[in-house]
């Protein structure tokens, strides 16, 4: 037994959180007047929406609907000092809505971010440029935004002292690996599942509580279900109960007070909270004044990082932005509907939106395609814009969250193309399509645009741009080849190349600001690799989500010396990933590429093909080729040579390459 004192990590906090569950007295409820009942409901929200609609640095509050016998009510508050919650709680108690509740439980915590990491550390100790990715990233995990999704998962932990698994009794270094360990977890639900690490050491019964945000409750199950098998929670981790629930409107209250459907803060047809916007049609005003204060009832009838224990500061935790709300309103409400259908149609097109033929085309040039991102005859909506695409997209998510409820909706995004930014909103119908138009238009900066129909049934017939059409056939054919063959620009990986001739000590320490700048969930890695047999080095960088990954490639303008970015000029580029050899395997490996380039050099439309090495890793290497068009790779793919070639990697890769296409 060792008496040795452990080190603790270094800590950051920031806003201190009250999670405070609430029951609600329904025989108390069910027989107040009328006139009780309403006192309650209004000062109950002018309560909750004054605490949900304070300034951005003085903190966040949510409200929400609990399921089980565990509450009725949670309110969710974050501020800057304990003065700030505690004034939160005595004015709650001096509603009239408090005195039909009881607190069944209650959290008081810290938001936290502790220094497993070295660039952890950095940042608590104040050595990081407070304009740098990491520092930006910090700052948002310690006065976090909650995010726009429905539903919501609370629970409390400690870390196990058991004689025989006693987690401060860890040697920090041992520590640190399992919290890393633990957030690779965590990444893979990037986009899916949001949390919140509160550490409570001091406050409360419990040393953690975590809050996880999540559209699907079943990604929430799948994240912790997989997490249980870590030993950082089989071995070291002890768990509180659990509460769930719906996030609501808190103008809603009396909708569930009366046991009806309830909506999101979110949800409503402009993509803005509504109770920030004012309503967009008469059914809206009308639904507005539509809810009524005599019902009664049960509204629950039928009618780092990562989430277990301390957040560490340098590590991946779950997280997103894919906003959904999934509530259910009433027929002459205009919010849409989870029964699907179409929205209801406008009298006719605006004057700037102009109809054109050869819209798979005008698709293509903003970097979506048949066959990738829409199938079939499609009617699409495209208009560009001057704004940063980065800030469009966070408008846009509510709205396209909103659109998805309908059957009709293919999809609607923001996608930065060739310096250009556009917004495409692609339908099955075009009187779908022209509702949506007025919403999308109602946007800053959305003023013009083009219409008209795309995909199988598009009339004038032209061809997509070069590298384009027919990648779903190389996909095929290297599926059948088991290699996973990604999406033009990426599908579940993102990469941004741009090659340089600088020489390798320009290049380091320029990747090296970029690692710490890109520090994220979102950011898988970023490398310099090396040709051997040229001048030219490469700087590779990967991300899990499109946005993340569009918002660096700014950053990659400061690589040095860039002579052309991947998918530049005119050919056919192919570009394989994640080529990693087993090292007793490396030698072999090289000079089978060799051999094989020495085939590819023979080949009708091959221009080169090079084989980079990771400067960081020589087992880690990408191959990037480059064809005079389309079907001479189509070619190589389907040849022998390339068949027996994957045969035989199977043997010496310890992982799945996976190709990128380029136009």
């Amino acid at each position: 037994m060792t008496t040795e004192r452990r080190d603790a990590p270094p800590t950051a906090e920031g806003w201190y959180v009250l999670h405070d569950v609430r029951t609600i007295d329904w025989a108390a409820w069910n027989e107040a007047s009328q006139r009780t009942r309403d006192r309650a409901i209004e000062e109950g929200i002018e309560f909750l929406q004054s605490a949900t609609t304070v300034e951005d640095d003085e903190g966040d509050s949510m409200v929400v609907s609990m399921l089980g016998h565990k509450g009725d009510l949670m309110l969710v508050h974050m501020r800057p000092t304990l003065a700030d919650l505690d004034d939160l709680e005595r004015r709650f108690e001096r509603t009239a809505l408090a005195t039909f509740t009881k607190r069944d439980r209650s959290f008081v915590s810290v938001t936290e971010a502790s220094g497993y990491s070295e660039r952890g550390r950095e940042f608590i100790e104040g050595d990081l440029d407070d304009d740098s990715g990491l520092a930006r990233y910090m700052r948002s995990r310690l006065y976090p935004e909650i995010p726009e999704k429905e539903h919501v998962c609370f629970y409390p932990m400690d870390k196990r002292r058991d004689p025989e698994y006693n987690w401060y009794d860890l040697p920090f270094e041992e520590r640190a690996e399992h919290m890393d360990a633990h957030g690779e977890v965590g990444r893979e639900y990037a986009g899916k599942v949001t949390q919140m690490i509160t550490g409570a050491i001091g406050m409360d019964d419990w040393e953690w509580g975590v809050t996880l945000y999540a559209d699907d409750m079943t990604d929430v199950k799948d994240l912790l279900y997989e997490m249980r098998f870590d030993p950082s929670s089989s071995k070291f981790a002890e768990f509180g109960p659990f509460w769930i629930g719906r996030r609501f409107d808190p103008a809603d209250l009396d909708a569930l007070l009366a046991g009806d459907p309830l909506s999101t803060p979110w949800d409503d047809t402009s993509g803005q909270p509504a109770h920030d916007q004012p309503p967009a049609t008469p059914e809206d005003a009308a639904a507005d004044e539509g809810h009524g204060h005599d019902g009664s009832g049960h509204p629950h009838d039928d009618g780092g990082d990562h989430p277990h224990g301390e957040s560490d500061a340098g590590g991946g935790h779950p997280h997103g932005d894919a906003e959904h709300s999934g509530d259910d309103t009433d027929e002459g409400d205009s919010h849409p509907s989870t029964g699907g259908g179409r929205p209801t149609t406008t009298d006719s097109w605006s004057e700037a939106i102009a109809e054109i033929d050869g819209m798979n085309a005008r698709l293509g040039k903003a970097g979506l395609y048949e066959g990738e991102d829409y199938a079939g005859r499609t009617y699409a909506l495209v208009f560009e814009t001057d704004r940063d695409a980065a800030e469009l997209a966070e408008d846009v998510e509510g709205l396209a969250s909103n659109f998805d409820h309908y059957d009709t909706h293919v999809t609607t995004a923001v996608r930065a193309s060739g310096g250009h930014t556009f917004l495409v909103s692609l339908w099955e119908t075009d009187d779908a399509a022209q509702t949506a138009s007025g919403f999308l238009t109602d946007l800053d900066g959305v003023n013009t645009g083009a219409r008209g129909w795309a995909g199988a049934g598009d009339a004038d017939g032209a061809s997509e741009p070069a590298g384009t059409d027919g990648d779903s056939d190389i996909r095929s054919r290297l599926a059948d080849q088991d290699i996973y063959a990604g999406q033009p620009h990426g599908e579940d990986v993102y990469a941004l190349v741009v090659y340089s001739e600088a020489d390798l000590d320009r290049l380091r320490p320029t990747v090296e600001e970029l690692r710490g700048a890109f520090e994220g969930e979102d950011h898988v890695k970023t490398a310099v690799y090396d040709d051997p047999d040229s001048e030219i080095a490469a700087v590779v960088s990967l991300w899990a989500d499109e946005d993340a990954a569009q918002a660096a490639s700014d950053d990659l303008e400061a690589v040095p010396g860039v002579v052309r970015k991947a998918g530049e000029g005119d050919g056919f580029g192919t570009m394989g990933m994640f080529y990693t050899v087993k090292p007793d395997y490396r030698e072999e490996f090289v000079e089978t590429f060799g051999t094989v380039g020495e085939q590819l050099a023979t080949m009708d439309g091959h221009r080169e093909t090079a084989l980079l090495v990771n400067d960081d890793d020589e087992n880690d290497m990408f191959i990037a080729s480059q064809w005079d068009s389309r079907e001479d790779a189509m070619t190589f793919f389907r040849s022998d040579d390339f068949r027996e070639t994957v045969q035989w990697g199977r043997e010496v890769l310890a992982d799945t390459p996976r190709h990128v296409f380029l136009a």
